[in-house]
Protein backbone atom coordinates (compact mmCIF):
# COMPACT_ATOMS: atom_id res chain seq x y z
CA UNK A 1 0.00 0.00 0.00
CA UNK A 2 1.31 3.38 -1.13
CA UNK A 3 2.85 5.44 1.39
CA UNK A 4 0.58 9.32 1.20
CA UNK A 5 3.27 12.36 1.95
CA UNK A 6 1.73 15.81 2.17
CA UNK A 7 4.05 18.88 1.29
CA UNK A 8 2.99 21.79 3.58
CA UNK A 9 3.48 25.06 5.02
CA UNK A 10 1.20 28.04 4.90
CA UNK A 11 4.15 30.26 3.49
CA UNK A 12 4.49 30.75 0.00
CA UNK A 13 7.68 30.99 -1.94
CA UNK A 14 9.60 28.09 0.18
CA UNK A 15 9.58 25.25 -2.45
CA UNK A 16 7.01 23.39 -1.24
CA UNK A 17 5.77 22.77 -5.53
CA UNK A 18 9.39 22.71 -6.05
CA UNK A 19 10.13 20.17 -3.67
CA UNK A 20 6.80 18.15 -4.61
CA UNK A 21 7.42 18.07 -8.48
CA UNK A 22 11.14 16.68 -7.92
CA UNK A 23 10.58 14.47 -5.66
CA UNK A 24 7.77 12.54 -6.91
CA UNK A 25 10.22 12.48 -10.41
CA UNK A 26 13.64 11.44 -8.42
CA UNK A 27 10.77 8.64 -6.38
CA UNK A 28 10.24 7.51 -10.26
CA UNK A 29 13.62 7.26 -11.58
CA UNK A 30 14.45 5.40 -8.65
CA UNK A 31 12.09 2.91 -9.90
CA UNK A 32 9.55 3.40 -7.44
CA UNK A 33 5.54 4.25 -8.78
CA UNK A 34 4.61 7.95 -7.69
CA UNK A 35 0.81 9.66 -8.14
CA UNK A 36 1.50 13.24 -7.65
CA UNK A 37 -1.74 15.10 -6.42
CA UNK A 38 -2.17 18.99 -7.20
CA UNK A 39 -4.00 20.16 -4.23
CA UNK A 40 -3.32 23.95 -5.25
CA UNK A 41 -5.94 25.88 -7.04
CA UNK A 42 -2.67 27.48 -8.82
CA UNK A 43 -1.43 24.32 -10.64
CA UNK A 44 2.08 24.88 -10.67
CA UNK A 45 3.04 21.56 -9.86
CA UNK A 46 0.86 20.31 -12.78
CA UNK A 47 1.98 22.75 -15.43
CA UNK A 48 5.52 22.04 -13.80
CA UNK A 49 5.27 18.20 -15.30
CA UNK A 50 4.00 19.38 -19.01
CA UNK A 51 0.54 19.14 -18.37
CA UNK A 52 -2.10 21.42 -19.88
CA UNK A 53 -3.83 23.19 -17.01
CA UNK A 54 -6.22 24.50 -19.72
CA UNK A 55 -7.54 21.49 -21.17
CA UNK A 56 -8.15 20.02 -17.37
CA UNK A 57 -11.28 18.56 -16.78
CA UNK A 58 -11.05 16.23 -13.97
CA UNK A 59 -8.61 16.94 -11.37
CA UNK A 60 -8.43 17.14 -7.54
CA UNK A 61 -11.54 19.30 -7.77
CA UNK A 62 -13.95 16.42 -8.94
CA UNK A 63 -12.17 13.97 -6.92
CA UNK A 64 -12.90 16.29 -3.55
CA UNK A 65 -16.24 16.79 -5.06
CA UNK A 66 -16.20 12.84 -5.11
CA UNK A 67 -18.25 13.61 -8.65
CA UNK A 68 -15.18 11.23 -10.46
CA UNK A 69 -13.16 9.06 -8.93
CA UNK A 70 -9.18 9.44 -8.75
CA UNK A 71 -8.46 6.73 -12.03
CA UNK A 72 -10.58 8.77 -14.01
CA UNK A 73 -8.22 12.24 -13.15
CA UNK A 74 -5.54 10.46 -13.73
CA UNK A 75 -3.08 12.08 -16.65
CA UNK A 76 1.07 10.80 -17.97
CA UNK A 77 3.39 12.84 -17.22
CA UNK A 78 7.01 13.76 -18.31
CA UNK A 79 8.51 12.19 -15.33
CA UNK A 80 8.95 8.28 -15.91
CA UNK A 81 7.01 5.98 -13.43
CA UNK A 82 5.13 9.62 -12.57
CA UNK A 83 0.83 10.02 -12.90
CA UNK A 84 -0.69 13.23 -12.09
CA UNK A 85 -3.76 14.18 -10.78
CA UNK A 86 -3.77 17.50 -11.94
CA UNK A 87 -5.02 20.45 -10.39
CA UNK A 88 -6.97 23.66 -11.76
CA UNK A 89 -7.86 27.11 -11.31
CA UNK A 90 -11.65 25.97 -10.14
CA UNK A 91 -10.38 24.33 -7.15
CA UNK A 92 -10.71 27.90 -5.62
CA UNK A 93 -14.22 26.96 -4.71
CA UNK A 94 -13.73 23.80 -3.11
CA UNK A 95 -13.24 25.37 0.27
CA UNK A 96 -16.76 27.00 -0.51
CA UNK A 97 -18.21 24.20 -1.77
CA UNK A 98 -17.01 21.79 0.65
CA UNK A 99 -17.61 24.05 4.29
CA UNK A 100 -21.32 22.25 4.35
CA UNK A 101 -20.41 19.02 3.76
CA UNK A 102 -20.72 15.82 6.50
CA UNK A 103 -17.26 14.70 7.04
CA UNK A 104 -15.24 17.46 5.10
CA UNK A 105 -11.88 17.05 6.09
CA UNK A 106 -12.34 13.35 5.06
CA UNK A 107 -12.95 13.71 1.47
CA UNK A 108 -9.63 13.13 -0.13
CA UNK A 109 -9.04 10.39 2.29
CA UNK A 110 -12.08 8.81 1.24
CA UNK A 111 -11.32 9.37 -2.08
CA UNK A 112 -7.97 7.80 -2.30
CA UNK A 113 -8.74 5.03 -0.68
CA UNK A 114 -9.05 2.70 -3.71
CA UNK A 115 -5.92 3.73 -5.81
CA UNK A 116 -3.04 4.10 -2.90
CA UNK A 117 -2.43 0.09 -3.00
CA UNK A 118 -1.21 0.82 -6.69
CA UNK A 119 1.74 3.15 -6.08
CA UNK A 120 4.25 3.30 -3.60
CA UNK A 121 4.26 7.27 -2.93
CA UNK A 122 1.50 9.06 -3.10
CA UNK A 123 2.74 12.89 -2.64
CA UNK A 124 0.36 15.77 -2.50
CA UNK A 125 1.36 19.40 -3.34
CA UNK A 126 -0.49 21.33 -0.92
CA UNK A 127 -1.49 25.10 -1.08
CA UNK A 128 -0.42 27.70 0.80
CA UNK A 129 -2.63 28.21 3.55
CA UNK A 130 -4.41 26.12 6.31
CA UNK A 131 -7.63 25.86 5.16
CA UNK A 132 -9.84 22.99 4.24
CA UNK A 133 -7.44 22.12 1.18
CA UNK A 134 -4.36 21.84 3.52
CA UNK A 135 -6.43 20.14 6.22
CA UNK A 136 -7.89 17.26 3.48
CA UNK A 137 -4.12 16.44 2.54
CA UNK A 138 -3.07 16.39 6.00
CA UNK A 139 -5.87 14.08 7.06
CA UNK A 140 -5.36 11.56 4.26
CA UNK A 141 -1.36 11.83 4.61
CA UNK A 142 0.52 9.28 6.48
CA UNK A 143 3.64 11.87 7.38
CA UNK A 144 4.57 15.64 6.20
CA UNK A 145 7.04 16.83 4.94
CA UNK A 146 7.57 20.69 5.83
CA UNK A 147 9.84 22.57 3.69
CA UNK A 148 11.92 25.94 5.29
CA UNK A 149 13.46 27.97 3.13
CA UNK A 150 16.74 29.34 4.57
CA UNK A 151 16.59 33.05 4.99
CA UNK A 152 15.04 35.61 7.59
CA UNK A 153 11.38 34.99 8.22
CA UNK A 154 12.05 31.24 7.92
CA UNK A 155 11.12 29.86 11.25
CA UNK A 156 8.04 32.30 11.13
CA UNK A 157 4.58 30.33 10.85
CA UNK A 158 6.34 27.10 11.17
CA UNK A 159 4.41 26.99 15.16
CA UNK A 160 1.72 27.78 13.62
CA UNK A 161 1.69 25.08 11.11
CA UNK A 162 3.23 22.82 13.50
CA UNK A 163 -0.05 23.47 15.73
CA UNK A 164 -2.17 22.36 13.01
CA UNK A 165 -0.51 18.85 12.67
CA UNK A 166 -0.57 18.26 16.37
CA UNK A 167 -4.78 19.29 16.66
CA UNK A 168 -5.15 16.89 13.10
CA UNK A 169 -2.93 14.29 15.16
CA UNK A 170 -5.91 15.16 18.18
CA UNK A 171 -8.58 14.86 16.09
CA UNK A 172 -8.66 13.52 12.59
CA UNK A 173 -5.36 11.25 12.06
CA UNK A 174 -3.65 10.16 14.90
CA UNK A 175 -1.32 8.38 12.48
CA UNK A 176 0.10 11.72 11.04
CA UNK A 177 3.94 11.57 11.32
CA UNK A 178 6.22 14.59 10.40
CA UNK A 179 8.26 12.84 7.35
CA UNK A 180 11.05 15.84 8.30
CA UNK A 181 11.80 19.32 7.84
CA UNK A 182 13.31 20.12 4.56
CA UNK A 183 15.66 23.14 4.34
CA UNK A 184 15.58 24.21 0.71
CA UNK A 185 17.23 27.47 -1.12
CA UNK A 186 20.71 26.72 0.89
CA UNK A 187 23.39 29.37 -0.30
CA UNK A 188 26.65 28.51 1.82
CA UNK A 189 28.23 31.51 0.84
CA UNK A 190 25.42 33.37 2.95
CA UNK A 191 25.95 33.81 6.34
CA UNK A 192 22.60 33.92 7.41
CA UNK A 193 21.63 30.56 5.10
CA UNK A 194 23.97 28.94 7.72
CA UNK A 195 22.50 30.70 10.57
CA UNK A 196 19.31 29.22 9.48
CA UNK A 197 20.80 26.10 9.14
CA UNK A 198 22.61 25.65 12.65
CA UNK A 199 18.99 27.19 14.24
CA UNK A 200 16.59 24.63 12.67
CA UNK A 201 18.91 21.68 13.36
CA UNK A 202 19.44 23.45 16.67
CA UNK A 203 15.95 23.67 17.81
CA UNK A 204 14.85 20.60 15.78
CA UNK A 205 17.12 18.10 15.78
CA UNK A 206 16.33 14.75 14.33
CA UNK A 207 13.25 16.08 12.61
CA UNK A 208 15.32 17.65 10.18
CA UNK A 209 16.24 16.07 6.76
CA UNK A 210 19.88 15.36 6.40
CA UNK A 211 19.52 16.53 2.68
CA UNK A 212 19.74 20.35 2.11
CA UNK A 213 18.12 21.73 -1.47
CA UNK A 214 20.64 24.50 -2.50
CA UNK A 215 20.11 27.32 -4.35
CA UNK A 216 20.31 26.28 -7.92
CA UNK A 217 19.02 28.30 -11.46
CA UNK A 218 18.39 25.08 -13.01
CA UNK A 219 15.70 24.23 -10.37
CA UNK A 220 13.63 27.62 -11.38
CA UNK A 221 14.32 26.92 -15.20
CA UNK A 222 12.92 23.48 -15.06
CA UNK A 223 9.09 24.44 -14.75
CA UNK A 224 8.92 26.85 -17.61
CA UNK A 225 9.88 23.76 -19.97
CA UNK A 226 7.28 21.42 -17.99
CA UNK A 227 10.15 19.18 -16.91
CA UNK A 228 11.06 18.00 -13.46
CA UNK A 229 14.78 18.63 -12.52
CA UNK A 230 15.85 15.48 -13.40
CA UNK A 231 14.60 15.27 -16.78
CA UNK A 232 15.76 19.07 -17.55
CA UNK A 233 19.32 18.74 -16.02
CA UNK A 234 20.43 15.35 -14.15
CA UNK A 235 23.57 16.88 -13.72
CA UNK A 236 22.87 19.90 -11.89
CA UNK A 237 22.73 20.49 -7.63
CA UNK A 238 19.00 20.46 -7.86
CA UNK A 239 18.83 17.30 -9.52
CA UNK A 240 21.64 15.98 -7.16
CA UNK A 241 19.81 17.56 -4.04
CA UNK A 242 16.31 15.71 -4.92
CA UNK A 243 17.42 12.14 -5.71
CA UNK A 244 19.48 12.57 -2.42
CA UNK A 245 16.13 13.23 -0.52
CA UNK A 246 14.49 10.36 -2.03
CA UNK A 247 16.93 7.98 -1.50
CA UNK A 248 16.80 9.12 2.35
CA UNK A 249 13.33 8.56 2.24
CA UNK A 250 13.22 5.14 0.95
CA UNK A 251 15.46 4.18 3.16
CA UNK A 252 13.84 5.99 6.70
CA UNK A 253 10.36 3.79 5.22
CA UNK A 254 12.43 0.87 3.76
Amino acid sequence: MGKIIAIANQKGGVGKTTTSVNLAASLGVLEKKVLLIDADPQANASSGLGIDIESVTIGTYQILEHSNVPEEAVMKCSAPNVDVIPSHIDLVAIEIELVDKENREYMLKQALAGIREKYDYIIIDCAPSLGLLTLNALTAADSVVIPIQCEYFALEGLGKLLNTIKSVQKIHNPDLDIEGLLLTMYDSRLRLSNQVVEEVQKHFNNMVFDTIIQRNVKLSEAPSFGESIINYDATSKGATNYLQLAHEIIKKNS
